[in-house]
């Protein structure tokens, strides 16, 4: 496997979320949903028996995942390859989706990049690609999918963000900044859709340990300074933050709109 494959069944502790009926044969669409967060977010829907879709811009490991969920739910998910900056491929993707799926009732905007940086390191260029892939998609993706949530009687949508933004953390300020947006853009977007029974919510994870994260930043020190800072003294998983986001998704949460749901130990 390659790096970042993320082996999201391999504690056992997926199998074991909290089930919500009403998720069964909804069509969930995942930005971002081949690795990291969003490889447990998609095996986790499938677990739910929603109808997954994904889009990723690395094929062996989203391949890699849809055969582990195919072995463990016996439905594969459909992976679309697709840079979410190419706003075209998206939207096209998009309606590829719905067109062998149904409308999308959930949409997860989870694809971001935290490329680490500096004030005085980043160009205008690589500020520009912060936006592009850490905002912009996100609201063209819910541009693409309102009106089908809408006709087929409402829906959720789930901006991912990160507690970066709430902590003031350095490292990555053009990736703090766009997280900081997805808030702000979550709420006016809540009120916009509103009416036509779609919730729009931001779920705000700390520090998940991911494969990725696990590859280039966990070590023991950080770790452990990471714990010192959390109300709960364990390390955030990924099936944490599934847990938090099949909430928002199910009508369990069809009175909370415009809001963001932290999930990261109580880390202050």
């Amino acid at each position: 496997m390659s790096a970042d494959t993320d082996k999201v069944f391999a504690s056992g502790q997926l199998e074991q979320v909290t089930r919500f009926p009403d998720i069964a044969d909804q069509h969930v669409f995942i930005t971002g949903g081949g690795s990291g967060i969003g490889a447990y977010l998609s095996a986790g829907f499938a677990l739910q028996g929603a109808k997954v879709s994904f889009v990723s811009t690395r094929p062996e490991p989203a391949s890699a995942l849809c055969a582990d969920i195919e072995a463990h739910t016996g439905v594969r998910p459909n992976f679309y390859r697709c840079d979410i900056r190419d706003l075209d491929r998206l939207g096209a993707v998009i309606g590829q989706a719905i067109e062998t799926s149904g409308p999308v009732r959930v949409l997860i905007n989870n694809a971001a990049r935290d490329t680490r940086h500096t004030l005085d390191s980043l160009t205008p260029e690589q500020f520009d690609d912060a936006i592009n892939t850490n905002l912009r998609p996100q609201f063209f993706a819910m541009q693409a999918v309102a009106p089908g949530m809408e006709q087929a009687g409402g829906g959720a949508i789930i901006n991912v963000g990160s507690n970066s933004a709430n902590l003031a953390l350095a490292g990555y300020p053009a990736y703090v900044t766009t997280k900081s947006a997805i808030v702000g853009m979550t709420r006016s977007l809540a009120r916009e859709l509103g009416p036509k029974n779609i919730r729009v919510n931001a779920l705000v994870p700390g520090w998940i340990m991911t494969e990725r994260q696990q590859r280039l930043w966990v070590t023991e020190e950080a770790l452990q300074e990471c714990l010192e800072h959390q109300n709960l003294k364990f390390a955030i998983q990924g099936e944490d933050v599934v847990e938090s986001a099949l909430f928002l998704a199910s009508k369990a949460s069809r009175a909370i709109s415009g809001q963001s749901l932290i999930v990261d130990g109580g880390r202050v």
